[in-house]
């Protein structure tokens, strides 16, 4: 893999709610060409927070991708190509939890993969590789949203598991029923497989932060687009907060996870 100049160690790619370009200083758009396609949108590079980042739509600027149709594989490659090594990810996320209410936080550490026929490997043939994935998500990272949500004094859970569902449908009311109950999720969402599973595979570490913005439908409540966006509208504001104090906070060596290795004993 070829790198660009840019060597930029941090991204956050952005789901529902947060595409807003101007959060960054001194910006530049920059394209790349992948072998998997073209990323969903143009990458923003600037300062956030006094610190060179990178910024790319998980839905493209004017959310024209579905779930189950962004280019995943060029979105995590583009942006390892440019030097990230660290991916901040924010998403919208139904509660599957009564205790998990619109407006909470939850700092992801598992997930339930739902989704169907998605690329969700580099490794499709040649070479094969075994990920080791019992934790998928950076524990460094993990930690550090974790003292920066505690510090900020929001409301944040600091461990979930995700069930990510292949979309663009919301769940009937029998399936959030047999999420909740029967697999034990706490939040649902559409996105995050295989982004992070990509991510693993190119030594990428990877941080969920999972925005509430509604109950799904095992409440008996209709959930819509509508809702969502406009309870999003609302987290937007906690999550630019919690994003800021993460970046501060990021060192710029990574040595307390197991990411930057997680091919080493992979390969079969």
């Amino acid at each position: 893999m070829n790198k660009t100049k840019e060597n930029v160690n941090i991204a956050i790619i952005g789901g529902t709610g947060v595409y807003d370009p101007g959060l960054l200083e001194e910006t530049r758009q920059i394209k790349i060409a992948t072998p998997y396609g073209a990323p969903s949108d143009a990458i923003t590079v600037g300062y956030y927070s006094g610190v060179k980042i990178a910024f790319l739509p998980r839905h493209g600027a004017l959310h024209y991708l579905p779930p189950h149709k962004v280019p995943y594989r060029a979105n995590i490659w583009a942006l390892k190509q440019l030097g990230v090594t660290r991916i901040l990810a924010p998403s919208a996320v139904g509660s599957l939890k009564e205790e998990i209410p619109p407006g909470d936080l939850v700092i992801t550490d598992q997930f339930i993969d739902f989704t169907k026929g998605r690329d969700c490997t580099f490794y499709d043939g040649g070479q094969v590789y075994h990920t080791p994935f019992a934790d998928p998500f950076c524990r460094e990272l993990r930690q550090i949203a974790i003292t920066a949500a505690e510090s900020l004094k929001i409301n944040f859970h600091e461990k979930g598991t995700n069930i990510c569902v292949h979309g663009p449908r919301y769940s009937t009311k029998a399936e959030s029923l047999f999420f909740k109950d029967i697999l034990k999720a706490d939040t649902i969402g559409m996105t995050l497989v295989p982004e992070c599973v990509l991510a693993r595979e190119l030594e990428i570490c990877y941080l969920n932060i999972a925005a509430s913005t509604d109950y799904d439908t095992w409440r008996g409540e209709e959930v819509n687009a509508t809702m969502v966006s406009d309870t999003m509208a609302q987290n937007v504001k906690v999550i630019r907060k919690i994003l800021a104090e993460i970046i501060k906070q990021i060192p710029e060596k990574r040595s307390d996870c197991s990411c930057i290795s997680a091919l080493s004993e992979a390969a079969h």
